[in-house]
């Protein structure tokens, strides 16, 4: 199981030959090195360890694509295969394996790992051709979430007479309200709920380590301020904002991590009784869904989630896809 942390640079070189590492890095930080790069040169280890070192930045997606990286370098070592046999026609194998077993958006990401890797691996001069850019995956676009109204059951149902309830709805309106990613919510500290001028605002720390600043709507300020005032919380600089329960329920100093987050939804979802598969990006989608189908600009739709293109913004621009009772009613036979 590969850690999610930050990367150590430490090697651990082997005995007989200093200029060859340990297929298994002993330093709990580091992933192993698999023999699909040992085996290929000192050149190409390097440039991996480099590559998730020096040029993932984001922890989040460092630990997913060393997961998918290793899962494909254990693929090829049971086959045999060295780094230089890696082909187009292997690398879609491989993915077809996969969605056997794995949802389209995991196979998604695996092909994105590889993509990425083989491309730092290409301009290391380790690789002539990158093999993974010719494979296609599945589309699949998460275009939805939850209905209006299946949100406002799902935060009305919060027991908020708890630090528990307080807590998760708070964090809930911050997804819903801000568009945010869970993973910039999760990193959120005190001070990054702050006011200026007359209003409230989040900061939220994006892919890439960007800043997005975004007014607070009252609803997420009125949800964060409740559970704000009942932990006594003193805005000290630092401390993570959502934070993990011990078994008093009471709140601790260990930040919430993301898969504690959909843990979490998974189960109040349970509880009213949703049929919708719910994810934490579920809220991310209602929160654009509902702003562009209440009105809502696409342009400020995208400034509001900080998506890179309108394009990404636009697949969640429902509006054209409502089909009236009478309209249905036209096709007469």
């Amino acid at each position: 199981m590969l850690p999610s942390d930050l990367l150590s640079s430490k090697l651990l070189m082997s005995d007989s030959n200093t200029s060859r590492p340990s297929r298994q890095l002993t330093t709990t930080q580091l992933p192993p090195v698999h023999a699909l790069f040992v085996d290929a040169g000192e050149q190409a280890w390097r440039r991996v360890i480099e590559f998730f070192t020096a040029h993932l930045r984001n922890p989040n997606t460092r630990a997913a694509y060393a997961q998918a990286v290793g899962q494909f370098a254990e693929w090829c070592q049971d086959r045999k295969l060295l780094l230089n046999q890696v082909s187009p026609f292997l690398v879609a194998a491989y993915l077809e394996e996969l969605m056997r077993r794995m949802a389209v958006p995991s196979v998604k990401q695996h092909l994105a790992a590889l993509r990425m890797l083989f491309d730092y691996l290409v301009t290391g001069q380790v690789l002539p051709s990158n093999p993974a850019n010719s494979a296609r995956g599945r589309k699949h676009v998460l275009r939805k979430g939850l209905t209006a109204e299946e949100t406002r059951t799902l935060l009305d149902v919060i027991d908020t007479t708890t630090v528990a309830g307080l807590r998760d709805r708070a964090l809930i309106g911050v997804m819903v309200y801000s568009f945010a990613r869970v993973g910039a919510v999760v990193t959120m500290n005190s001070e990054d709920y702050f006011a200026q001028g007359k209003r409230f605002w989040f900061r939220l720390h994006e892919k890439g380590g960007k800043l997005h600043d975004v007014p607070a709507h009252h609803k997420a300020e009125e949800y964060l301020d409740d559970y704000l005032a009942t932990t006594g919380s003193d805005g000290q600089r630092g401390r993570a904002l959502f934070r993990t329960l011990d078994r008093k329920g009471q709140l601790t100093e260990r930040r919430m991590h993301r898969v504690e987050v959909l843990a979490m939804i998974k189960r109040r979802a349970r509880q009213v009784g949703l049929a919708t598969a719910v994810c934490c990006h579920s809220f991310r989608a209602t929160g654009i869904t509902c702003y562009l189908l209440s009105g809502g600009t696409l342009e400020h739709a995208q400034r509001i989630a900080a998506h890179e293109s309108p394009r990404t913004t636009k697949l969640y621009d429902r509006t054209s896809d409502e089909i009236s009772l009478d309209e249905i009613e036209r096709i007469v036979i």
